[in-house]
């Protein structure tokens, strides 16, 4: 006689996931600018955050985009998204008389003030971070002269020899990381090294606890944009762990194959990622 067993997939949630508050400050500006001034009138500079399905939401709600300045009409009113802009940005904002909504994330408005400090104790300041991520290309801009460093490998080459280093970090990259390319540093022959912790801390409780949840789990699915600094870094630390992990936006690209075989699966999301899309994903994950 043959016995068929169905067992449903058992699916875990990381303790710490999802919106951190800088992303819900930027998208409850939006929101709030749009209702206050009106449908078709509020332009951001940009996605206000890197998620698509909360841009397309804020669209259809009546938030417009714009990748440059020089094209927004002069009636309109500027949204600065969560990821900050340069000084160079604002001051042609102000020059045209344009209104401004500042959604810039608070710890990233301290790291731009820490790299305008350090540059003005006389450091020359190192960021670690992708030079073209819009935080980095931001924050650099409050200091003449700044190195951007994303990997150890790139020291030789592209770190000049300066007595003193200042060095901050982009916000959503992990702390690992980060001390990996410092200890670098550390053993070149600079007469001081100042390194100011610019590291979020909602970023950094998020990737803790998709680690450990790694450990619990046979296969990982991290959800959010995948252009997203802090949900492609939480990926890739969930398959450094040795936990197979699949980085996705939505159900849409979910794949019956990813779980074959697996009887728990562990599910954790960016810091851009709304929780509708979080549990949608894990009832339909239940379902299988």
């Amino acid at each position: 006689m043959l016995f068929l067993i169905w067992c449903q997939l058992q699916v875990k949630l990381a303790s710490s996931r999802g919106f951190c508050f800088g992303v819900e400050d930027a998208i409850e500006l939006a929101e709030d600018a749009v209702a206050r001034h009106g449908a078709g009138r509020v332009v951001a500079l940009g996605p206000v955050i890197h998620n698509k399905q909360v841009v397309a939401k804020l669209e259809q709600s009546g938030l417009n985009q714009s990748g440059d300045l020089d094209t927004i009409p002069s009636d309109k009113v500027v949204l600065i998204r969560s990821h900050g802009a340069t000084p160079q940005t604002m001051q042609r904002i102000h020059d045209r008389g344009l209104q401004v909504v500042d959604a810039t994330c608070v710890l990233v408005k301290r790291a731009q003030d820490v790299v305008r400090q350090l540059y003005d104790e006389g450091y020359h300041v190192v960021m670690i971070g992708d030079p073209n991520h819009p935080e980095v290309r931001g924050v650099i801009g409050y200091a003449p002269e700044v190195t951007v460093i994303d990997d150890d490998s790139d020291l030789e080459q592209m770190l000049p020899y300066k007595e003193r280093l200042g060095i901050v970090a982009q916000t959503t990259h992990s702390p690992e990381h980060v001390a990996k390319v410092v200890a670098k540093i550390l053993v070149r022959p600079y007469r001081e090294v100042k390194m100011v912790n610019t590291l979020c801390l909602e970023v950094t409780r998020r990737q803790e606890a998709a680690i450990t949840l790694c450990k619990e789990v046979e296969v990982m699915f991290v959800l959010g944009g995948l252009n997203s600094a802090n949900t492609r870094e939480m990926a890739r630390l969930c398959h450094v762990s040795g936990c197979e992990t699949y980085h996705i936006e939505t159900w849409e690209q979910f794949d019956p194959s990813m779980v074959c075989g697996k009887s728990v699966a562990g599910v954790t999301a960016g810091a851009s990622t709304p929780e509708s899309v979080i549990s949608e994903f894990v009832e339909r994950l239940k379902d299988i």
